[in-house]
């Protein structure tokens, strides 16, 4: 497992861990680390498309900037009283990826309110359902077009920093 991909499941749990607790919100992020160090972030949320259209997305942005590895995070509700914060850290050498869960807590207010440490284990890359994004995908000229201007726009809100080594 490349040492990128160890540092963003530490990072994504701080992340977190700030959002939900600090500001009370727990969006979908998506985050990626090339080969030299360069870390993008982004509220998945932010791109308002169709699960197929945002997948054919990622994988783009996945293949354009040379990642080794790829993280996505969400919100999972399995009752009112029980969410969980759970996250996957892919990366493209590796068989296993990276799975991390917390389980939030909320007052009666709705409010995030505690979250337990991250625990995090290996699971088969295969069984994640957002694993593919390193698979070469095939594009027309327009969608490509259309996919590198949404690129551009996005690039203003997007958190981009080099992760050090």
């Amino acid at each position: 497992m490349h040492l990128f991909a160890e540092n963003l499941a530490v990072e994504l749990s701080s992340y977190y861990r700030n959002l939900a607790l600090g500001h009370g919100v727990i969006p979908k992020v998506f985050t990626l680390v090339n080969g030299i160090g360069d870390q993008y972030l982004f509220f998945v949320d932010d791109l308002n498309m169709e699960q197929d259209e945002e997948n054919q997305f990622l994988a783009f942005i996945v293949q354009e900037h040379e990642a080794v590895c790829y993280a996505r995070g969400t919100l999972v509700i399995l009752e009112k009283s029980q969410q969980l914060i759970e996250f996957a850290v892919i990366d493209q050498d590796d068989h296993e990826a990276i799975v991390c869960s917390a389980q939030l807590t909320r007052d009666i207010d709705d409010k995030p309110v505690g979250l337990t440490e991250f625990e995090k284990i290996l699971a088969p890359k295969k069984t994640i359902f957002f694993s593919g994004l390193f698979e070469t995908i095939a594009l027309s000229e327009d969608k490509m077009e259309e996919f590198e201007g949404l690129w551009d726009e996005m690039k203003p809100k997007i958190l981009h920093r080099s992760m050090e080594i």
